[in-house]
C-alpha cells in the first residue's frame, strides 16, 4: 500500500521526489556543460601551431613587460579560445647601448621568435611555446602561444624568496635554459621572459634578441651539466636541415655562428665527460 501523509493528497510525496531527481539530473548536465566550455580541447603542438596561424582574432590589448610592443591578443576559430603574443619589432642597428655595453650589429626581430621555437623542438626542447609567422596589421608578425596556468615568473620567484619543491628538477630545467641561451646567443635573457605554469614547469618566451654573430659562449665555465638526450640532439644537428627547418628566419651568417657555437657546446661537454649528463623526465 503507498504510504499517506497528514495533510498531504495522495501521490504529492513521490511527485516531490520526480521534481528533485529532475533538478539534479538538470544541474548536472549544466555543470558539465560549463565545465566543457571552460576547459577547451587539449591541443597537439601542431595544432596550437594552425590554430595560431588560422584562428580569428577578436580582441587586443598591449603587454605591460617588455620594451618590445607586445600585444597579446585573443583568437578563435569557433570551437577554441586562446591568447597569443604577438610580436612585429625588427629594428636593425650599427650599434646599440645596453645594460652590458654597446652592442654592434644590433638587431631585435620577432623572427627570432619563430627561429628559436623551430630549433628547440630539433634539438628536442618543449619549454618553448608554439610560435609562427603570421601577417599582422599589414605586416609579418610572431604569434606565440600564450601559456597557461602561469603561477609566476622568474622575476618573481626571486623576489618573494620562494623555493621549488623539487629542487633537482627544477635546477636542471635551469640548465637547458643556459645550454639553449648559450646555442642561440640569446643576449636578452631576463628572470621576466621565464614563466613559471602549474606543476613548476619553466617555459622560455621572447628570444627576439637572439641569434647573434658571435662564434664564441660567453660564459662556458658556467655550463657544468648537460641533459643526455639534448647533447646527443645538439651533435645530430645538420646544417641543411636546420637551415631549412629556420628558413627566411635567420640569415646564412647567423646560422654559421648557431654552428659554431654548437660545435664548442659538444666538445665542451664531452671534455667534461659523463659526470657531467644527467637526464631531464619526461613530459
Amino acid at each position: 500500500m503507498r504510504p499517506s501523509y497528514p495533510g498531504s493528497p495522495r501521490g504529492v510525496v513521490p511527485l516531490l521526489l520526480v521534481v528533485s531527481v529532475t533538478v539534479l539530473v538538470a544541474r548536472a548536465l549544466v555543470t558539465a556543460a560549463a565545465q566543457e566550455t571552460l576547459s577547451p580541447p587539449v591541443l597537439t603542438t601542431e595544432q596550437q601551431e594552425v590554430f595560431l596561424a588560422t584562428a580569428r582574432v577578436v580582441k587586443r590589448r598591449a603587454v605591460s613587460k617588455g620594451v618590445t610592443g607586445t600585444v597579446r591578443a585573443t583568437l578563435t576559430d569557433g570551437t577554441v579560445t586562446h591568447d597569443a603574443s604577438i610580436q612585429t619589432i625588427d629594428v636593425s642597428k650599427i650599434q646599440h647601448p645596453t645594460p652590458q655595453g654597446v652592442e654592434f650589429n644590433f638587431r631585435d626581430s620577432w623572427k627570432y621568435n619563430v627561429a628559436a621555437y623551430r630549433l628547440g623542438r630539433l634539438v628536442g626542447i618543449d619549454m618553448i611555446p608554439p610560435s609562427i609567422e603570421r601577417n599582422w596589421d599589414g605586416g609579418p608578425a610572431s604569434f606565440t602561444w600564450w601559456v597557461d596556468d602561469v603561477i609566476m615568473d622568474e622575476r618573481e620567484r626571486m623576489a618573494r624568496k620562494v623555493e621549488p619543491p623539487a629542487p633537482q628538477s627544477w635546477h636542471r630545467q635551469m640548465l637547458v635554459v643556459r645550454v639553449f641561451d648559450q646555442l642561440i646567443a640569446n643576449v636578452d635573457r631576463n628572470q621576466g621572459n621565464l614563466l613559471i605554469a602549474a606543476g613548476w614547469r619553466l617555459w622560455m618566451i621572447d628570444h627576439s634578441r637572439s641569434f647573434r654573430l658571435n662564434q664564441a659562449i660567453g660564459d662556458i665555465e658556467s655550463l657544468t651539466r648537460c641533459d643526455r638526450q639534448l647533447l646527443e640532439r645538439l651533435r645530430a644537428l645538420e646544417y641543411d636541415a636546420t637551415r631549412r627547418a629556420l628558413g627566411e628566419h635567420v640569415t646564412r651568417a647567423e646560422l654559421d655562428a648557431l654552428f659554431m657555437r654548437r660545435d664548442l657546446l659538444v666538445a665542451h661537454f664531452d671534455a667534461l665527460g659523463p659526470k657531467a649528463l644527467y637526464d631531464l623526465p619526461s613530459r
